[in-house]
């Protein structure tokens, strides 16, 4: 899968994403209400890439939550799957949130606790796109100028 191709945003999916094999990255952005089954019908897509592998660094992007359901046995099981798809063969899983509103950052705040002290896992969640991709080692200050530049 190359930039801009995957699943597009629409009124029925809370998000697409786009995998940047050249950064090593995937761009994952959520907007509106976010269901954690269309969520995990997501990344159960991405798994299906070629272009998809361990070791690829995360970016989610929350700015356009709105609200989020809050079915915590279900995300525990999600982030145990993205655990087992993640951390095979040893790879690290570095996950970085851009959650500069308030919905934003409770929901970022939930995504990010459970993998406190997970061997081999890094989260961080930041205020604004250029902290976030400053940590991911990209040399743009906003996404979507990170996304032209990639096509």
């Amino acid at each position: 899968m190359t930039a801009g191709t995957g699943p597009r945003i629409d009124a029925h999916m809370p998000g697409s994403y786009q995998i940047l094999p050249e950064r090593g990255l995937v761009y994952v952005r959520y907007e509106g209400f976010v269901r954690l089954q269309e969520a995990q019908d997501l990344f159960a897509d991405y798994q299906t890439k070629p272009d998809a592998h361990p070791g690829q660094k995360q970016l989610v992007d929350l700015t356009h939550v709105e609200d989020f359901e809050r079915d915590f046995p279900t995300l525990m099981a999600m982030q145990a799957e993205k655990a087992d798809t993640f951390l095979s063969k040893g790879h690290q899983f570095f996950m970085v949130f851009v959650a500069p509103t308030e919905k934003a950052q409770a929901m970022g705040r939930i995504l990010v606790a459970p993998w406190k002290g997970v061997n081999g896992v890094v989260t961080s969640m930041q205020y604004d796109e250029a902290g976030a991709l400053a940590i991911l080692g990209q040399p743009e200050t906003s996404i979507a100028d990170m996304l032209r530049s990639t096509v």
